[in-house]
Parts: C-alpha cells; sequence; structure tokens
C-alpha cells in the first residue's frame, strides 16, 4: 500500500463518478484519483503500471470484468497481491450473500452508496483516513524505523 499512490476507483456511473469526483475535490487528498468505467481497463491499468495504488473501490457491477472477477484477479496476481492494495467494494447493492461472497473474497470492506452528497463526503472521509493509519506488510520495516 502506498499511502501517497493514486486512489483507483471503478465506476461506470457517470453520475457517481461525478459525485465521487467532487467529494475527492472537496475532500483535498493528496492522491491522484484514476477513474475507470469497466474492471478490464482498471485490470490493465494495474498489470502495467509501476506505481504501487493507495487503495481500489470498485462498483459490483461494472462491464467487462466485474467488480468480483477484478478482486478475484487481484488477489491472485502475485504482482498485483504484493503490492498490498486495499480493495473495497462502494456499490449501490448490498444483499447478503454479496456481502458475503465479496468478504469471503477477502475484500477489506463493503460500503452502500450514500443517498446523499454529505453522507458521501463522510463515508470517503472515513475510509482515505482509516488506510492512512494503516500499515501493510510490504512497508512494515518503513514503519518501524520511523
Amino acid at each position: 500500500m502506498n499511502q501517497n499512490g493514486p486512489v483507483i476507483i471503478i465506476e461506470d456511473n457517470a453520475d457517481d463518478k461525478f459525485m465521487l469526483e467532487k467529494v475527492f475535490t472537496t475532500l483535498n487528498y493528496n492522491n491522484q484519483i484514476v477513474f475507470f468505467a469497466d474492471g478490464e481497463s482498471a485490470l490493465a491499468y494495474l498489470n502495467q503500471t509501476d506505481v504501487m495504488p493507495f487503495l481500489i473501490l470498485s462498483d459490483v457491477k461494472v462491464p467487462k470484468i466485474s467488480g468480483f472477477e477484478l478482486r478475484a484477479t487481484v488477489r491472485t496476481n502475485e504482482k498485483l497481491h504484493f503490492k498490498c492494495i486495499p480493495y473495497l467494494f462502494f456499490t449501490a447493492m448490498s444483499d447478503k450473500k454479496t456481502v458475503i461472497d465479496a468478504y469471503a473474497m477477502s475484500v477489506q470492506g463493503f460500503f452502500v452508496k450514500p443517498d446523499n452528497y454529505q453522507k458521501l463526503e463522510n463515508t470517503i472521509r472515513k475510509i482515505m483516513e482509516y488506510w492512512i493509519e494503516c500499515i501493510a506488510p510490504n512497508e512494515y520495516d518503513a514503519y518501524i524505523g520511523q
């Protein structure tokens, strides 16, 4: 995990993308926000870049490669797995089976998209602040040396 790395957002809904852009602009974190409208494009980016993302916020239902398929690939791909990228679902659907299936895949969080801007801002702030405080296995030695 790279606290200064980009936040990868996989979101195919234009309205949701607009709201997330607005929230991240308001919250003013230093992280670059990189949007993908489908899982296939996100996977290509993750495989082609040496950049270590800070975290991935993924909708469950996105075109080409679903959020679940992308999570499985990130988890089983040795290069991507080593990057220790927190993978969180951020979606409009929240049936029990979907949540259970997500955690069975070792997703690090499952969030239902809030229904108003203020709640969305609060949720994103909490997510970002939590992960800013976390220590990942691939950065433990650097943390201890502080």
